[in-house]
């Protein structure tokens, strides 16, 4: 696990190292270990390393034994043993026991379609000297980042934002469709950054940069367009069980000390009584975060999966005070990121890399198992009625009805009514969008929005995000068709960027073995009826861990890795929010009406409602702009 970066200069330019070096140093956080650099006339590459596997021969950039092809790499291949056999088996040689030299003699073997044989998590730069090419990829669902900036004459790249931001030039102008988005949805989602002059690779896609320019290419993506109608429960489970395991299996293969986060929900916890049993009776290392405010927290049900499989284990409570980390975190994330989850992922980082440097966590489970029962069930509901309503009484009677009713957003979801008739009014796919739209809505954002924001943004939907998605998935099944949603969207934007930034800020790297691509292509193959059974969440994924886990544990109320951010905003953080948002030094009026922000902020701390969310959606922006621009 580590961080690269580099340029290549179509020009011929020659490429500096100490610029490759001072890209290098920005990412010290993500590889501690050491750093390497490669500088060939016109192209540079840097690389910082954590040292997982093969410690003393594994650094990098690394080149083939020729040096005609030369990488720099930050993941991990699992099946790199499985690889390196078969490379065997072709004839060439190997002179470490590292994943990276596999890749390096893969691609030479089987060229650019290499990728399709990786099992694992990776950003992989990769400069072919003999064609003058740097190759670039980004893994399946995009658990490693990989940022570009292209210009026409130069490529540069690199695993985090701020380090292309070192290199003279770059413009630094925002693009107003990506922070449009993030109003939306809390996140920044690929290909946009929040500057307009540096994309993101997307996740599943590769790309190459020659003296004949750039062009990027998808790979692979999950198909969810239909289903295994002749599977039965006692299949799915019994091939679930061995995917589970192997998935598991295969990320348990470390030179360091490797654990698991352990929050007590379903998905930690069938990673961990897995852990448990493939390594047979060595006590798993586990780290939990708890809350004070006992809604917010699962202390207790960590406890007793810990206690269960007798793992070595950790927790630690998060109060208000301990808050001092915002500005570390918004520098980590190097753009607007609004999830408040960000903080106990930041704290059981911390705790976890006290005791190891590799952990597996349960991230996945969620969308690939349908979890998030509440959201994924009414849309269902809503859209068994939508079907039934002819689209004319939809459009006029049912949206007349939903303009009446007030916006309670106090109530049980399927209690409010406004929110009900509203989305009946729409099509599914809109209705979706305005669901996770967690922030601010289409409507909100008018009000939002000042004059100028507005018109730089007219004409543009942050719906664009989804849409190509819901255009690709044909499946007629509503769950399916969220979940294919989620997937490419939540899932990889906001969940797995949450992850790689909290944990890389403390040099910790963390494996989802839920998100093997293996794992999730079958797992699309199952009729939703087997993820979502009537209103049971994640239902094979719980028979399958019947008899490993407590009922208490499969079967009790989801919580999610949440935090009690509406009280925090009117104790712990009401000063540090109400001097950043309306102190000498805010600039929130640059970009949204000052007026109807401070309306927010009375009305929540008046308990009228609950604000937080948007509110720290505000503040975060805020507290990025001082740090960024």
């Amino acid at each position: 696990m580590c961080g690269i970066c580099g340029i290549f200069n179509l020009d011929e330019k020659p490429v500096a190292v100490d610029l490759i070096n001072k890209m290098n140093s920005t990412m010290i956080h993500r590889g501690p270990d050491g750093d390497g650099i490669f500088v060939n006339k016109n192209v540079g590459l840097g690389h910082r390393r954590l040292s997982i596997i093969d410690l003393s021969t594994g650094d990098q950039p690394m080149s083939s034994s020729d040096g005609q092809v030369t990488i720099a790499f930050n993941g991990e291949i699992y099946n790199f043993q499985e690889l390196k056999s078969r490379l065997e088996q072709k004839g060439h040689r190997f002179k470490t026991r590292s994943d990276t030299e596999v890749i390096i003699y893969a691609y030479i073997e089987w060229g650019q379609a290499f990728v399709n044989e990786l099992r694992g998590m990776f950003a992989i730069a990769l400069w072919d000297n003999r064609l003058k090419m740097l190759f670039l990829a980004r893994d399946r669902v995009g658990k490693k980042p990989l940022y570009y900036y292209y210009n026409g004459k130069s490529l540069a790249f690199s695993s985090e934002l701020k380090a292309i931001l070192e290199i003279p030039g770059v413009s630094k102008e925002i693009d107003f469709k990506a922070l449009d988005t993030y109003f939306s949805f809390g996140y920044v989602p690929s290909p946009l950054s929040i500057f307009k002059s540096i994309r993101k690779l997307k996740p599943g896609h590769m790309a190459q940069c020659s003296s004949k320019g750039f062009t990027e290419e998808e790979y692979w993506d999950i198909d969810m367009n239909g289903f295994d109608p002749h599977i039965t429960e006692e299949t799915a489970i019994e091939r679930l069980t061995e995917l589970f395991d192997e998935s598991v299996r295969i990320r348990l293969v470390s030179d360091v000390p490797l654990g698991a986060f352990l929050s007590g929900g379903v998905d930690s916890s069938a990673v961990v009584a897995s852990m448990a049993q493939l390594l047979d009776g060595q006590p798993v290392k586990t780290s939990s975060i708890g809350f004070s405010e006992e809604k917010f927290n699962e202390l207790e049900f960590a406890k007793i999966v810990s206690t269960l499989y007798r793992t070595d284990h950790q927790e630690a409570v998060v109060n208000p005070d301990a808050l001092d980390i915002i500005d570390r975190i918004v520098w980590h994330f190097d753009e607007p990121f609004a999830d408040s989850s960000a903080i106990p992922t930041w704290y059981v980082s911390k705790i976890t890399r006290q005791n190891v440097t590799v952990a597996l966590s349960g991230d996945g489970g969620d969308e690939t198992f349908a979890g998030y029962v509440q959201r994924y069930s009414m849309n269902r509901f809503e859209d068994n009625i939508r079907k039934q309503i002819p689209a004319f009484i939809r459009n006029t009677f049912i949206k007349g009805l939903a303009s009446v009713y007030p916006r309670i957003d106090a109530l049980p979801r399927p209690l409010r009514l406004k929110a009900f008739l509203t989305n009946l009014s729409l099509p599914m796919e809109q209705a979706y969008y305005r669901d996770m739209s967690f922030y601010f809505s289409p409507k909100e954002k008018r009000d939002l929005y000042n004059l100028d924001m507005k018109k730089a943004v007219n004409g543009y939907s942050s719906f664009s995000v989804f849409e190509p998605f819901f255009k690709r998935n044909t499946n007629s099944d509503p769950v399916t068709k969220v979940q294919y949603i989620d997937i490419k969207t939540y899932m990889t934007e906001d969940i797995l960027v949450k992850v790689d930034r909290m944990s890389m800020a403390h040099s910790l790297e963390v494996r989802a073995p839920i998100l093997d691509h293996k794992l999730m292509e079958f797992a699309a193959t199952l009729p939703s009826g087997l993820k979502l059974n009537h209103q049971e969440s994640k239902y094979i994924l719980k028979k399958v861990n019947e008899k490993r886990l407590p009922h208490d544990i499969l079967y009790r109320k989801k919580q999610g890795f949440s935090v009690p951010l509406s009280q925090w905003l009117k104790e712990g953080l009401k000063d540090y929010i109400q001097d950043t948002l309306f102190g000498p030094r805010n600039g929130v009026g640059d970009y949204l009406n000052s007026g109807y922000v401070k309306k927010l902020w009375e009305s929540h701390l008046n308990s009228r409602n609950d604000h937080s969310s948007q509110i720290w959606n505000i503040f975060m922006f805020e507290l990025w702009r001082r740090q960024y621009l």
